[in-house]
């Protein structure tokens, strides 16, 4: 391994903030100056009467200059696709309004001032109703470049939609924790509404439930390893919908994925042809595995079917099948692999009892 050249990029990557940092400061003060500039230009105009005139307008300059700074600075987190919407939306606005103004030339017979009027009035309403609409629709537009992920180093990232039986599992907040999760988590909100009702359930299980699955997904909410977000939008193609349609026709909206673990939910968004994330496949797929030869202690709990089997369970659920274990109830004993089956109810370990390894 060229680990000069790791060191190399450390540095550089090191360096990055220091060096944003000192350009946000000369754009800044550069910023300040030319609003100087600017404020003396208009302070040496001959049309102010009052000689105290120019010193006010040199100042207002300034102050307009540092407020402008100051929100810039208190605004930390600037979305970029908010800031798309609005420029976007004064673009199209003004350029509608001056459409808008060509066409009705013929008809306003020159008349200078009912011209601007119209003007005026037409690019407040025009940019008004593009900003609205672009900030109402964002998420659906795809063609303008401040909207491609240029920020990440990995393409083709997909969101991640969460259901009521994954938020109540449990499990996604403990793989969480992992930093394994990449992918934005996206929480809509009729997901919330279903599990704020199962907690105010009358049945006291149910209930139970639906608190645990509001703490799980408060847990998700502030951790700041995660992307979360909460989806509150109302598609037109929701209506009338279950919340497991509701779900797949989601997915398929933001080209995401489905986070789930209910069994019927997962077969409706493959027939959809929706990607799905099944938590309990993810759990059997992070089981260990054990070759033939292979030993390990388990503890028979129960006689199996055969003459002499025992069964006894790993920790995480997995039976194993021990041969000459029958005789050795509630111990704990050694054993080896002999082999392995994998059934639509989960995998079983064959194994046979290994004598010199046997504790109470």
């Amino acid at each position: 391994m060229d680990t000069s050249r790791l060191e190399s990029n450390f540095d550089k990557s090191s360096k990055t903030p220091f060096v944003d940092a000192i350009a946000l400061l000369a754009l800044r003060v550069l910023f300040i100056t030319v609003a100087a500039g600017v404020g003396a230009i208009w302070a040496r105009s001959d049309s102010f009467r009052n000689p105290m005139m120019p010193y006010f307008v040199f100042c207002g300059a300034l102050l307009v200059a540092f407020v402008v700074v100051a929100a810039d600075m208190m605004i930390r987190k600037k979305r970029i696709e908010v800031i798309s919407a609005v420029y976007f939306g004064l673009l199209v606005g003004v350029l509608l309004s001056y459409l808008l103004t060509i066409a009705m030339d013929p008809l306003l017979d020159n008349n200078q001032a009912l011209k601007s009027y119209v003007s005026l009035g037409s690019v407040t309403v025009f940019c008004y109703t593009c900003i609205s609409l672009l900030l109402q629709t964002k998420d659906d537009f795809r063609f303008v470049i401040p909207y491609v992920e240029f920020s990440r180093d990995l393409k083709g990232m997909k969101p991640m939609i969460l259901d009521t039986s994954s938020i109540i599992d449990g499990r996604l907040a403990e793989l969480a924790d992992t930093s394994i999760l990449d992918s934005q988590l996206v929480m809509p909100r009729f997901v919330l509404l279903e599990l704020q009702s199962i907690a105010d359930s009358s049945d006291k299980l149910r209930r139970v439930r639906g608190r645990r699955g509001l703490d799980i997904l408060n847990r998700l909410r502030t951790s700041d390893k995660l992307d979360f977000v909460l989806y509150d939008r109302e598609l037109p193609e929701f209506a009338g919908q279950p919340v497991d349609m509701k779900l797949v026709l989601l997915a398929k909206h933001l080209d995401g994925k489905l986070v789930t673990g209910d069994f019927n939910l997962n077969k409706v968004a493959k027939l959809h042809n929706v990607d799905v994330i099944d938590l309990n496949q993810v759990a059997a797929a992070l089981r260990p595995q054990y070759l033939p030869g292979e030993g390990f202690q388990v503890r028979v709990v129960k006689p199996g079917e055969g003459h002499d089997q025992g069964i006894g369970y790993l920790d995480d659920g997995t039976m194993v099948v021990v041969e000459g274990g029958r005789e050795r109830l509630n111990q704990t004993v050694g054993v080896l692999v002999t082999s392995t089956l994998q059934t639509q109810a989960g995998r079983m370990i064959f194994a046979k009892f290994d004598g010199p390894e046997m504790r109470n």
